[in-house]
């Protein structure tokens, strides 16, 4: 139990909101504080992938298959013996196995190419509202790339893979979620507030939803979609095929904090002062439990993003060459990958910073809403 009168500035605690005393709670908890800067730069990244990308995502190089990361360098020592700093890489020599003729990169420490910030490269757009050519770092040298990476079996850069997959994986869980929470507040809140026969079919069709198992039903609809599609039809029937079995759980919290309401007092005030139902709903029932929602919300995207992960994954989710965390790390699942380019397992990283990410700060959501732990 936290004191309330410990987190709030002085003088301010009869005054305040309840959003502001949520946030004086949340200010408390490190860990979801901490995991609120992460997720909001992981979301920046998802906005504008191609700032943060080194090289073309899609753009395949022969000669560059599986290049092994390059380190970036700081100092250096100039001529005279004194301390040179600048941002700077190794190239790597390709050469060849004499016996097996597997390829071989050695880094070249006499050669050195420079790494611009906010340098030039590629043209990517913004948002779809224009386009540049600006990244946060770039190779100097157009014909010698930095690959922080590494690269894939098509000489594909990794991180800027990476980055360019952040944009779906992300706003997956986030369109995902939004389609189950309108699901879920519609069908909860006619269910809870109205009862009788609504309330009785609905909750008939939730136990029906709850009852299916989880994982097979995702395979059999994402196998149903036709191969062919384009990848944005394709990104969007996963998104709403995520969506049908998420919103049921969602649903039961909103009918039971309906059932709980609609006899308060306020609620019979409002009816008796003339205000209609979706006044009553929207306007004095909801932003009572709207923190609650937001919570929720919070925790089910992680859910999402590993869904969408697991059935690209599997090859039943989004296909090439549409790029997401699922989608890359497919270029992981055989042996050869494992023990000639175990950098390709990068992208499983980010899936895990960016769930654990999300689920601290729903942890930190959930306490500081929740009236009962201040």
């Amino acid at each position: 139990m936290t004191d309330l009168a410990t987190i709030a500035p002085a003088g301010q605690l009869a005054v305040a909101s309840q959003w502001q005393l949520i946030w004086w709670a949340f200010r408390r908890h490190k860990l979801a504080m901490a995991s609120l800067v992460i997720v909001i730069i992981l979301y920046v990244i998802a906005a504008v992938p191609g700032f943060f990308a080194i090289n073309d995502p899609s753009q395949q190089n022969a000669r560059a298959a599986f290049h092994p990361p390059q380190g970036i360098h700081l100092f250096d020592r100039a001529e005279d013996g004194g301390l040179q700093i600048g941002l700077y890489f190794h190239p790597h020599k390709l050469t060849r196995d004499p016996e097996t003729l597997a390829a071989l990169y050695k880094e070249d420490p006499a050669r050195k190419v420079g790494i611009s910030l906010f340098g030039r490269g590629y043209s990517y757009s913004v948002l779809g509202l224009f386009t540049t050519n600006i990244h946060l770092i770039a190779s100097a040298d157009p014909k010698q790339p930095l690959f922080l990476f590494g690269t894939d079996r098509l000489g594909r850069c990794v991180w800027s893979r990476i980055m360019q997959g952040a944009q779906i994986s992300l706003s997956v869980g986030l369109l995902g979620v939004f389609l189950s929470l309108a699901i879920g507040l519609i069908l909860g809140g006619i269910s809870g507030y109205y009862g009788g026969k609504p309330d009785f079919v609905i909750q008939r069709v939730i136990e029906f939803v709850l009852a299916l198992p989880t994982i097979p039903i995702w395979l059999a609809m994402a196998a149903a979609l036709p191969q062919d599609w384009p990848a944005i039809t394709q990104y969007f029937m996963i998104t709403v095929i995520l969506s049908l079995t998420g919103w049921a759980q969602l649903a039961r919290v909103v009918r039971g904090r309906f059932l709980s309401l609609r006899t308060e007092e306020f609620v019979t005030a409002a009816r008796l002062d003339g205000c209609g139902e979706g006044r009553i709903i929207f306007r004095h029932m909801m932003p009572s439990f709207l923190s609650h929602i937001i919570a929720s919300v919070t925790l089910a995207i992680p859910a999402m993003i590993l869904a969408e992960t697991a059935l690209s994954f599997l090859g039943l989710g989004l296909q090439p060459p549409t790029i997401s965390w699922g989608v890359l790390l497919r270029e992981a699942q055989n042996i050869r990958s494992i023990a000639t380019a175990p950098w390709l397992f990068a992208p499983g990283a980010f899936v895990v910073v960016a769930v654990m990410a999300l689920n601290l700060l729903g942890d930190g959501l959930r306490d500081a809403a929740d009236p009962y732990n201040k």
